[in-house]
């Protein structure tokens, strides 16, 4: 059976301060947000008997906080909001979640491995840079005048982009059916941009709210990061576009980007091929040692701006160690301290 192609059911987007219905008791409302390239967030509300869940809050700004509030006044028909889903840690969901919570008073709801991420990195926000996260830019191979702005750059960027995480938290797990109004919601936890990614499901009507785990026109993001430097977070997105490759063909998919659509299973294989086809071609270039930099113009065929490298060397790490998992690359240090990745049994082959 082909793959149906990506749709966009709905031919609208809701305006600032305003809510686009999508079903009965449930809603989608945008929030501008300053990341380049993405510029607005996707958040919604479903409508239960004696109040409303919100999914994901944003981004902390004054601007967000202003919109929420015309929102809270004009839309919820005189109800509370009663719950705060959190998709994962990431600022642009994350951002104002100490906000709601407190300003309705109600609990924050994720999963463990999220709030635990999110909180960790608002608590360990620093002015200076710590060693650690030097030392593991300067073992893939920044220079030194990266390892500069890195300094300069501090480590605050969660605390900034933040409001406070609240200290408790009610927890949900993969597997787990929240009652909203006249919907039953599974989470499926997804893996490999975030820890443990909360998708929401409900079934009977075939309705995904994907966050970050499944986008359309991009791919999400899939990096190594220094608080987990050996990650392998491609593999455990691999495995988590299986798990999702299982909803039926025409699922409505809510993302926290872009619009509305339907055509899940295409943009599934798509992250498929996409991956798979870097995969090869890192293979391919790796007969002699590459560092994560020497191999950003295999991955990326146009100019990357500065703001662009981090995410970008981040992105071939992924690759590198999955390709490194599988035994396919070897990962090795060189003298001048940085690792660098050569196909298995190239130095061998060099040597005979």
């Amino acid at each position: 059976m082909k793959n149906q192609e990506i749709e966009y059911p709905l031919g609208a987007r809701p305006g600032d301060g305003e809510m686009l219905k999508i079903r009965d008791g449930l809603y989608w409302v945008r929030m501008p947000i300053p990341i380049e390239g993405l510029d607005y967030i996707n958040l919604y509300l479903i409508e239960d008997d004696d109040g409303w869940t919100i999914v994901d809050s944003g981004f902390k700004s004054e601007k967000i906080t202003e919109l929420w509030e015309i929102i809270f006044k004009k839309f919820l028909k005189g109800k509370p909001v009663t719950r705060l889903i959190c998709t994962h840690f990431h600022p642009d969901h994350m951002g104002l979640a100490g906000w709601v919570t407190n300003r309705w008073n109600i609990p924050l709801t994720m999963t463990f491995g999220e709030w635990t991420f999110g909180r960790m990195l608002y608590l360990e926000a620093s002015e200076k840079t710590p060693d650690f996260v030097v030392d593991f830019y300067a073992s893939i191979g920044f220079s030194e005048k990266m390892l500069d702005k890195v300094r300069a750059r501090g480590f605050n960027h969660f605390e900034r982009a933040m409001t406070p995480v609240p200290m408790g938290f009610s927890r949900i797990a993969d597997g787990d059916v929240i009652r909203i109004g006249k919907r039953d919601w599974q989470v499926i936890v997804g893996t490999g941009h975030a820890p443990e990614h909360a998708c929401l499901y409900a079934a009977e009507e075939g309705i995904m709210i994907s966050g970050d785990q499944v986008l359309p026109r991009i791919t999400p993001h899939i990096g190594v990061y220094p608080a987990e430097p050996l990650a392998n977070p491609l593999k455990q997105f691999m495995q988590s576009i299986d798990k999702l490759s299982k909803l039926p063909r025409d699922t409505l998919v809510l993302p926290a980007h872009n619009d509305v659509f339907t055509g899940l299973h295409n943009q599934l294989d798509y992250y498929k091929s996409h991956h798979t086809d870097r995969l090869k071609k890192l293979l391919e270039a790796c007969d002699s040692p590459k560092s994560a930099i020497d191999l950003l113009p295999v991955l990326f065929d146009r100019e990357l701006t500065e703001s662009d490298v981090r995410l970008a060397i981040s992105e071939g790490l992924a690759h590198c160690h999955y390709l490194v998992e599988e035994g396919d690359l070897d990962r090795i240090c060189g003298e001048d301290g940085v690792w660098k990745f050569q196909r298995h049994g190239a130095r061998h082959r060099a040597v005979a």
